[in-house]
C-alpha cells in the first residue's frame, strides 16, 4: 500500500472523527435540550391536572376556600412528580419543577431538594437546575440582581420572592441548604458555565406569608442530635453527574458502526449517494440514542 492511500486512510479517519466530535457537541448543546423540552411538555400537562383537581376540591369545600396560603400541604410526593412551576421573567426561565435532583430528574427540568420544604412553605425552599445543557432553565442565573423577583406556583398557590445575594460557593457546601431561620428560596446550579467545579447559588426571601407545611414527626430520642437532613449532601448528585454502566454505549456504538457499513458495502455494490442517503436517517437516531448513553458515562452535563 503507497504512502499516499495510508496518508489518506488516515485523514479520512481524522475527518470522521471530528465530525463526531461536532455533532456530540451539537447534542450536548442541543440535542439534550430536545428530551428536556418533550419531558417539560408532559410535566406540564401532569400539574395542570393536579391542579385543577386542587381547585375542583376547594370549590367542594365552598367559596371560602382557597388555594393561596391557606391550602393545605399537598400529599406525599414521588421522586419525577411535577411540583411546582417557576417562573423569573428577567432571564425567562418559565419550568416545571419536578421532585429530585438526581440525574435523571434535572434532565427533565429543575429539581427540588426533596430534603427541603416545599416552595411557599415556612423554611429553605431548595431547587437546583442546568445551565448549558437540557435546556439550560438556570443559564442566566448570574445576571439575577437583588430585588429581581422570581414567582413559584405550587399546589398550594403562587409566592413571590425577591432576590436577596448571590454566592459562588464549592460543591460540597451543603449548608446554603440549611435552614435559616426565615423563608427563603435557594436556586442552584454549576458555575462557571461548562463547568463542575463550583456552584453559583441565589438566594431570595418570601414575599408575604408562607403557606402551612407538612407536620415532621418528634426525634425519637431525647437529647439526640439531628444530623444533615437526608438528601442535603446531594447538593452536586444531579449536576455532576452518576456512573452508569458502559455496555448500553458500547452496543450502540457498534450498531453504528455496522449501519455505517452496511451503507458503504450498499453503495459499493449499488450506487453510492442514494445508499448513504438510505442510510443516514437510521445512523443519526442511533447515533443520537448512543449520544445519550455516552453522555452519562460523563463526569456531568453542567
Amino acid at each position: 500500500m503507497s504512502l499516499a492511500r495510508v496518508l489518506g486512510a488516515i485523514g479520512r479517519v481524522c475527518i470522521a472523527a471530528g465530525v463526531l466530535i461536532l455533532l456530540f457537541v451539537a447534542y450536548q448543546l442541543w440535542g439534550t435540550g430536545l428530551r428536556e423540552a418533550q419531558a417539560q411538555r408532559a410535566l406540564e400537562d401532569e400539574f395542570e391536572e393536579r391542579l385543577e383537581a386542587v381547585l375542583d376540591r376547594a370549590g367542594a369545600d365552598g367559596p371560602g376556600s382557597s388555594t393561596t396560603t391557606t391550602a393545605p400541604p399537598p400529599p406525599a410526593l414521588a421522586e419525577g412528580d411535577a411540583v411546582a412551576r417557576i417562573r423569573i421573567p428577567d432571564i425567562g426561565v418559565d419550568k416545571i419543577v419536578v421532585e429530585g435532583v438526581s440525574l435523571e430528574d434535572l434532565k427533565r427540568g429543575p429539581g427540588h431538594f426533596p430534603s427541603s420544604p416545599l416552595p411557599g412553605q415556612p423554611g429553605n425552599a431548595a431547587i437546583a437546575g442546568h445551565r448549558t445543557t437540557y435546556g439550560a432553565p438556570f443559564h442566566r442565573l448570574d445576571e439575577l440582581d437583588h430585588g429581581d423577583e422570581i414567582e413559584v406556583t405550587t399546589l398550594q398557590g403562587t409566592f413571590r420572592y425577591e432576590v436577596r445575594e448571590q454566592l459562588i460557593v464549592a460543591p460540597d457546601q451543603v449548608e446554603v441548604l440549611d435552614d435559616f431561620g426565615d423563608d427563603r428560596l435557594t436556586l442552584v446550579a454549576c458555575h462557571p458555565k461548562y463547568s463542575a467545579r463550583q456552584r453559583i447559588v441565589v438566594v431570595a426571601a418570601l414575599v408575604g406569608d408562607a403557606a402551612p407545611a407538612p407536620e415532621v414527626p418528634p426525634a425519637s430520642g431525647a437529647g439526640e442530635t439531628r444530623d444533615r437532613s437526608p438528601g442535603l449532601d446531594a447538593l452536586d448528585a444531579g449536576l455532576s453527574g452518576e456512573s452508569a454502566s458502559a455496555l448500553p454505549a458500547v452496543l450502540l456504538g457498534v450498531a453504528c458502526a455496522l449501519i455505517w457499513l452496511a451503507a458503504w458495502l450498499l453503495g459499493r455494490l449499488w450506487r453510492r449517494w442514494p445508499a448513504y442517503l438510505l442510510g443516514l436517517p437510521v445512523f443519526l437516531v442511533v447515533l443520537f440514542m448512543f449520544f445519550e448513553n455516552f453522555s452519562r458515562l460523563l463526569p456531568a452535563n453542567f
